[in-house]
């Protein structure tokens, strides 16, 4: 018997047709229809985007035996392999797919006819997917019937068109008081403490070196909400338009012109200059302090460079005398001037400890830990006494060196014979 006629040859059959049609049409102008033929087809064009993404959704839910014929990680793999797509985007699809297909059949329904985007059913799917588990079946299908309503416009005191994603996640997040109100504050506690902690088990921060555009750094962070809308509002005081030294910084005065994402980050170095470094905590020693090494006759020229001691990298950067004198105006900076007026940093037996100033020095000097091979930074080692102080040693420079913890404790343990090489780095041997 033919196969024609079968669900599965009327779902591929409806595809074909859908794109020969298209084909058709693929030479014609929109931009010689009326405004109102554009417009209704902008809106069908939407639906019919929905309706495509829920068919190759559902298909993806029911074709797992398709990545394991073809020995994909997944069928999101394998389409994008054959499609030359983005597997990322494929496998987000297919995350939203698994949630409908598992619980939620108005949320598909409400795709397949065009009346819900992807990006509203994935809002939809994850605040239902998010209900506490001693919520029952008739409240959970009530919540679903409540959010697909809102999301396509099918209810009264509705926009037209429905709830965007921005705002159909406000909603999510509350459903269980039109739901479920008995529970819904004491359930919101334990489900906002465990965002929280999540979100704090995630904070990350990272800073890399943009290889590409050398003086620049990318800087990549993960925080909480509460910690990011904190930030946004800190940078919006500097990026108002009242204020003009961000843009005519950016050697752009019209504020007008300037895009939020580079006025952000104006104000982001502003912020960061104009922190008060006597509230900030002491680390190896010493308040934090940004130390410069510049000679004495660049420090006052417009000429030559500075060297930055970067913690990123473990050594120098170089930039200008000019960002070397504006440094030192904005932020608690040690100008390390060679040939100029300087702290006293050879203290003899006066004290036993290493002063500020001789730590800074000892940072610019070691760079890092200097027992040979170890390259912990700098600003986490300890002072150590080459000859002890309790043996007459002295707090001179010349007689302190950066070591890390573990090595300082090596260096003291009668266990451990230490060497110093040539290079002045410290060479470790248990004796025998």
């Amino acid at each position: 018997m033919s196969i024609l006629g079968t669900r599965t040859d009327r779902i591929t059959s409806a595809v074909l047709d859908a794109r020969a049609g298209l084909a058709g049409v693929a030479e014609a102008q929109p931009g010689f229809l009326s405004q109102s033929d554009r417009e209704r087809l902008l809106v069908e064009l939407v639906a019919l985007e929905a309706q495509v993404t829920e068919l190759r959704m559902r298909t993806m839910a029911a074709s797992a035996d398709v990545a394991s014929a073809h020995g994909a990680r997944d069928v999101a793999g394998w389409v994008a392999l054959q499609t030359g797509t983005e597997p990322v985007r494929l496998r987000s699809e297919l995350k939203v797919a698994a949630s409908i297909d598992r619980a939620w059949p108005r949320v598909a329904a409400a795709m397949a006819r065009g009346a819900l985007s992807l990006e509203q059913a994935r809002v939809i799917t994850q605040g239902l997917d998010a209900l506490p588990a001693r919520i029952d079946a008739d409240a959970r299908t009530r919540a679903e019937v409540h959010l697909v309503g809102l999301g396509t416009g099918e209810m009264d005191e509705v926009p037209e068109g429905g709830f965007g994603p921005r705002h159909l996640r406000l909603l999510a997040d509350r459903i269980l008081y039109v739901v479920a109100p008995e529970v819904a504050e004491a359930e919101d506690a334990k489900r906002l403490a465990a965002l929280d902690a999540a979100a704090r088990a995630k904070t990350s921060l990272k800073m890399r070196p943009h290889g590409d555009t050398p003086g620049l750094t990318r800087i990549t962070a993960l925080v909480p909400d509460p910690i990011a809308a904190r930030l946004a509002t800190y940078l919006d005081a500097y990026t108002s338009p009242r204020r003009h030294s961000l843009h005519e910084e950016a050697g752009n005065p019209d504020t007008e012109r300037l895009p939020q994402h580079r006025a952000r980050g104006l104000a982001f170095c502003a912020l960061l200059e104009h922190l008060d470094p006597t509230k900030l905590p002491a680390h190896g020693g010493d308040a934090t302090t940004v130390i410069v090494n510049i000679d004495h006759d660049q420090l006052t020229k417009d000429l030559g460079a500075a060297g930055l001691l970067d913690p990123l990298q473990d050594g120098e950067q170089r930039i200008s005398a000019a960002q070397a004198r504006r440094l030192a105006c904005t932020a608690k900076i040690l100008p390390v001037v060679l040939g100029g007026k300087s702290e006293v940093l050879d203290l003899g037996r006066a004290q036993r400890l290493f002063s500020p100033a001789q730590r800074k020095a000892l940072q610019l000097r070691d760079k890092c830990c200097r027992a040979e091979g170890c390259t912990i930074p700098a600003r986490w080692c300890e002072a150590h006494h080459l000859d002890p102080w309790s043996q007459g040693g002295k707090t001179d420079l010349k007689d302190g060196v950066l070591l890390c913890s573990f090595h300082h404790h090596l260096a003291h343990d009668p266990a451990y014979e230490v060497t110093r090489l040539p290079s002045g780095d410290h060479r470790y041997h248990r004796r025998t």
